[in-house]
């Protein structure tokens, strides 16, 4: 329920709308503009992922933590660590998610086999190359 002291002018409508607490008065008019202008894009950014279906948006942010993992296995040296914790993450997600994740469910499954052998071929290869250092 909405206080009193919230509903003053002084209030931008960007604070319902997530935008931190910020004294508008201290704010430029251009400024108060931008961050108007900016509360307006994420209300617009939240009613369109309200909108859209949560195994489409889950499926997103899934093949998000596939790109991460293939990024730290890209580098040079590769980031083992950090590959094998979003491939964790990854697949935590897709097992937790088994059976609701619509069409893109088995893109994923065959993502997540692919991200895993390229793990085991990256850490064999990095393995390799320490032992031939040796």
């Amino acid at each position: 329920m909405p206080r009193p002291e919230d509903s003053g002018p002084s209030r931008p409508a960007s604070a319902e709308a997530g935008v931190a607490d910020v004294e508008t008065e201290a704010l430029s008019e251009e400024d108060q503009a931008r961050l108007e202008d900016a509360a307006r894009e994420m209300a617009a950014v939240r009613a369109q992922l309200a909108a859209a279906p949560p195994e489409l948006v889950i499926a997103n942010h899934a093949m998000g933590l596939y790109e991460l993992a293939a990024i730290h296995l890209s580098t040079d040296p590769a980031n083992l660590v950090a590959a094998q914790l979003a491939i964790d993450a990854f697949a935590a997600l897709l097992d937790r998610c088994q059976g609701r994740l619509g069409e893109a469910e088995a893109t994923l499954v065959d993502a997540r086999s692919q991200i895993q052998l390229a793990f085991v071929s990256v850490s064999r290869k990095g393995a390799g190359g320490a032992a031939a250092q040796d």
